[in-house]
C-alpha cells in the first residue's frame, strides 16, 4: 500500500438519546465505512445512552474519501435496524495536523470547526493538542432518523517513516 498516508484512530465513545428501536429500548452498535472498510463497535444492550469507548481504526489513503457512521440496533430473529448514520469530515482535521506543533502548549486549540449544513456536527469541535498529538473531538448529529448523537474522537497515527501532514509539504 504504497498510497497510504497513515492511520485514523476513532474512539467511538457513545451515544446519546438514540432511537427507540425495540419495545422500550435497543441494542445499538455503531459501524464505520470508508472505501472497502468497514469496522464496528460492540453491542449495548437495552440502552439509548450507550457508552461504547471502542477504538476503531481506519487506513487512509485519501482524506477527500467520506467516513460513514450508522449506528443499528441488533435484533435476534430479524435484521437489525438502521438508527441513523453521519458523516465525519476529516479534512479540517487533516489541515490542523500541517500546523506546527513546537511553540504550541498542551490543550491548545489548533483549529475549530462550527457546526453548518455541509457537516453532521451538532456542536463546535475543537482539534487540540493532546500530549504531543492533535485529536479532535466531535458530536455527530444523526440523520435519516428522528433522534440521536454519537460522540467521538479522532487520532492521526502516522506511519513509521512517513509524515503524511508535515508542515513542509
Amino acid at each position: 500500500m504504497d498510497n497510504l498516508l497513515g492511520l485514523l484512530r476513532v474512539r467511538v465513545r457513545k451515544g446519546i438519546n438514540l432511537a427507540v428501536r425495540d419495545t422500550i429500548s435497543s441494542d445499538p452498535y455503531v459501524v464505520l465505512t470508508m472505501g472497502q472498510q468497514k469496522l464496528k463497535t460492540r453491542v449495548v444492550k437495552n440502552n439509548c445512552n450507550p457508552e461504547w469507548n471502542d477504538e476503531l481504526t481506519l487506513s487512509i489513503t485519501d482524506v477527500n474519501v467520506p467516513i460513514t457512521l450508522t449506528v443499528y440496533d441488533r435484533d435476534t430473529l430479524t435484521l437489525d435496524d438502521k438508527m441513523g448514520d453521519a458523516e465525519i469530515d476529516i479534512k479540517p482535521y487533516a489541515e490542523s495536523l500541517k500546523t506546527g506543533l513546537e511553540n504550541l502548549q498542551n490543550g491548545c486549540a489548533v483549529k475549530r470547526v462550527q457546526p453548518s449544513k455541509t457537516n453532521c456536527l451538532s456542536v463546535e469541535s475543537c482539534c487540540v493538542l493532546n500530549n504531543g498529538k492533535i485529536v479532535q473531538d466531535m458530536c455527530l448529529r444523526l440523520r435519516n432518523v428522528e433522534c440521536g448523537e454519537v460522540v467521538l474522537q479522532i487520532e492521526w497515527i502516522d506511519l513509521p517513516g512517513r509524515k503524511a501532514f508535515s508542515n513542509e509539504s
